[in-house]
Parts: structure tokens; C-alpha cells; sequence
């Protein structure tokens, strides 16, 4: 098949898990025999579209304006025009032989209109990523009301990308139930979160090891990794940061970017937290050489979420075989997942003192470290191969011809 693959943020430039897990995908179905064409915006290239390739993936690169790392009104505007950027710089690219299928991802919610003139030219059927319920999930944490403007606003462009897809994939059944909940009724199935199987076993003879440059040697490093914002609720993490620091030999490392680095950065030093550590984001090979060299992945949600996230940062920890410990919104299945299938220790965000009981054994206990690791590969292996992912995707294109 000729498919489109559109996502708002891509690689080698991007650090974020949506990007890898699509490029991933991309490099995968081109693998199998598919001509696979990414479109995705680029804020920083001078002319209106650059066409060039990666991995054997053609990428068409789409002038656009800040969307990432940039102040919420100043990001909103630039994303309500990524439509219209994207079909003025691709349009004449495109006939009606040009695709099969169309990808896209979300978030971002503003693709819509670019898929519907996509699908439209080329007479194709379309299949939403859905990765992240938003606005649902700013309103649940009070950053936007539910009957401003401003909700209204995001509700349009929300449902005019859910109208575009043949399919929706959500993460989990729990994720289905709250999207139909909320009165949403479109074709949905699960479509887990995906990975490459490919760990890292041996680093490198020209790279410096990360815990020789931090001083961290004989340190258990419990390593957070991906987007710092207000859906995770850092400071829940930060409060575990805290408590530990009774146990010298434990250090939490935390790498990325977003809303609240400010806010982890702040607790840190009011706190005078000693056992932490902060990196801004690095690119995907050095990541995954930093999660070579460290023993537990951390991850949080907020409490305040009624959608159930899989948060992607998950499957890097899982290739890498490390133990998972978070917390997450109440009801939320991935708890029960990851619990079940001992690939890790995930509680309800607001248990701190479960969470910091879970994080002191994984600190004294290496046996049960690796025990969990090697549950969590094996989760990984059984459920979100990026093969399963083409898989279920192209099936949707077949069910909706």
C-alpha cells in the first residue's frame, strides 16, 4: 500500500515518544513492502516544503510555526494552522493515486482538515492514532473549563479529526469505555503502544558513561524519561524524590522537556534534594544508552485523569528490560496490566507512602530488579511489538473498504 503517515513531531530532530514509536512503524512497513510518506511540520526551515528520506521512509517537511516549547496561546495558534499549512505546501504533490491510507496521530487534534482533503483527493479510508484524550484531559485538571470558549474550540477540532477515521485505535478497553462515555460514537478498537525489540547491549567504546560524568557510580538510578508537564504531575514524583533521599545509594535522574521543569527544578532546590538530578532532552540514541545504564523507569499520570493512558515512555523501559514504577489516575487498567504480569510496581497517584515502600525494595533488592525487568521484556514482546501494530492498523484499512 501507499500510505501517508502524518504526526505533528518527527524524527532525528525529535526526542519524543510519539515520533519513535511512528518512525518505528514507518521503517517497519517500509520493510514489508509498503512506500510509507511521512508529513510533519518543521518550524525552523526556510522554504515552504522539503522532501527528503530516512531509513528508507520519504519525509515531506512542512513549514510551520512553533508548536513545541512554546507558550500555550502561541502554541495553540500555530497548531490550528498546521492543517492549513500542510495542503498548502503538499497539495501539488498529491494526486489521486498518491495514497491508499492515511496515519495520523493525535495528539495534535488539528489534522482534521489535512486528512479529510487527503482522503478526499485520493479517495482512501483514513485510521486515527488516538493517544491522548484532549481537551478531556486539561479540563479534568482544571487548566481549561468545560464550558469556555476556549473548550468549545478544542471540542471542534477534536471531533472534526474524529470524523476523518474509518477506525480510531485507543490504548486500552478502559480508554474505549471513557471515549463512548462521553457520548463519543466512532469505530474504535485497542491499538497498544508499540516498540522496536531491539536493546542495547553494549555501549558504545567512544561514549562516556553517563554515570561516570554524573559521579553516579554504585548509585541504583531510578530514571524518569520523556515529557515533564502537568498530565504527568511531577511534583508526584518529586515527593518520592524526597522521601528516598534517607537512602544515599538511591539517585533519581530526570530527563526532557515541558511545562513544569521549572516546578521539578524549584522543589529540588527548596527541598534541598541532594539525590537528583536534571537533563534537558538529549536525542534518541543517546537515550537509549542513558536507559542501558540505569535500573528503574519512572513514570507518573495525574490524578485528575478519567482516560487511561499508556504512557510510550513505558516500551523504551521495557526493550531495556528495567523494572516500572509509577503511579497513575484511579480505575486506570495499566496498573492491573503491569502488576499482573510482574513487569513492575504501579500504584494509585496520592498512595506515596505504597509508592515509596515499592521504590525502597526495588532500591535493596537487585534479584527482584532484574525479575522484574525481564516480566516487563517479555509484556513487551507478547503485547506491543511494533509488528502487532501494523498489523491491527492495516486490518483497519481492510475493514473499512
Amino acid at each position: 500500500m501507499r500510505l501517508a503517515l502524518i504526526i505533528d513531531d518527527y524524527f532525528p530532530n525529535s526526542t519524543r515518544v510519539g515520533s519513535k514509536m511512528f518512525h518505528e512503524l514507518a521503517v517497519y512497513l517500509t520493510q514489508q513492502g509498503h512506500q510509507v510518506t511521512v508529513i510533519t511540520p518543521d518550524s525552523h526551515q526556510a522554504t515552504t516544503l522539503v522532501c527528503d528520506e530516512l531509513d528508507g521512509v520519504s519525509i515531506w517537511r512542512f513549514k510551520s510555526g512553533e508548536i513545541k516549547n512554546v507558550g500555550k496561546v502561541k502554541r495553540a495558534i500555530n497548531e490550528s494552522l498546521l492543517s492549513l499549512r500542510a495542503w498548502w505546501a503538499v497539495s501539488s504533490n498529491v494526486n489521486e493515486n498518491s495514497f491508499d491510507g492515511v496515519v495520523y496521530y493525535s495528539p495534535s487534534i488539528f489534522f482534521g482538515g489535512l486528512v479529510r482533503w487527503l482522503c478526499h483527493r485520493c479517495h482512501c479510508p483514513a485510521y486515527l492514532v488516538l493517544r491522548d484524550l484532549f481537551p478531556r484531559w486539561a479540563i479534568d485538571a482544571g487548566i481549561i473549563g468545560e464550558r469556555s470558549i476556549v473548550s468549545w474550540y478544542f471540542r471542534f477540532f477534536e471531533h472534526l479529526s474524529y470524523r476523518q477515521a474509518k477506525k480510531i485505535g485507543l490504548m486500552s478497553d478502559n480508554n474505549i469505555k471513557v471515549f463512548k462515555e462521553e457520548g463519543i460514537h466512532y469505530p474504535t478498537e485497542v491499538l497498544r503502544n508499540w516498540a522496536a525489540l531491539t536493546p542495547i547491549s553494549q555501549l558504545p567504546a567512544d561514549y562516556l558513561p553517563l554515570r561516570q560524568r554524573l559521579k553516579l557510580q554504585g548509585k541504583v538510578i531510578f530514571f524518569y524519561g520523556g515529557n515533564i508537564g502537568h498530565a504527568q504531575d511531577m511534583a508526584n514524583l518529586m515527593r518520592l524524590t524526597k522521601s528516598m533521599q534517607q537512602h544515599p545509594q538511591a539517585h533519581f535522574l530526570y530527563v526532557g522537556q515541558g511545562d513544569e521543569v521549572a516546578l521539578i527544578n524549584q522543589l529540588a532546590s527548596e527541598w534541598l534534594l541532594t539525590n537528583f538530578t536534571y537533563l534537558s532532552s538529549v536525542n534518541q540514541a543517546e537515550f537509549k544508552l542513558i536507559l542501558a545504564e540505569v535500573d528503574v523507569g519512572l513514570f507518573s499520570l495525574s490524578a485528575e485523569h478519567t482516560s487511561h493512558n499508556f504512557p510510550g515512555k513505558l516500551l523504551g523501559y521495557m526493550v531495556q528490560q528495567l523494572p516500572i514504577l509509577g503511579s497513575v489516575n484511579a480505575g486506570n487498567d495499566l496498573m492491573e496490566l503491569v502488576n499482573d504480569h510482574g513487569a513492575g510496581v504501579i500504584r494509585v497517584n496520592g498512595d506515596d507512602a505504597g509508592l515509596f515502600a515499592a521504590a525502597e525494595r526495588l532500591l535493596h533488592d537487585a534479584v527482584y530488579r532484574q525479575q522484574l525487568g525481564e516480566q516487563a521484556r517479555q509484556l513487551l514482546q507478547r503485547e506491543f511489538s511494533v509488528a502487532a501494530a501494523a498489523e491491527t492498523i492495516l486490518n483497519g484499512f481492510i475493514s473499512a473498504n
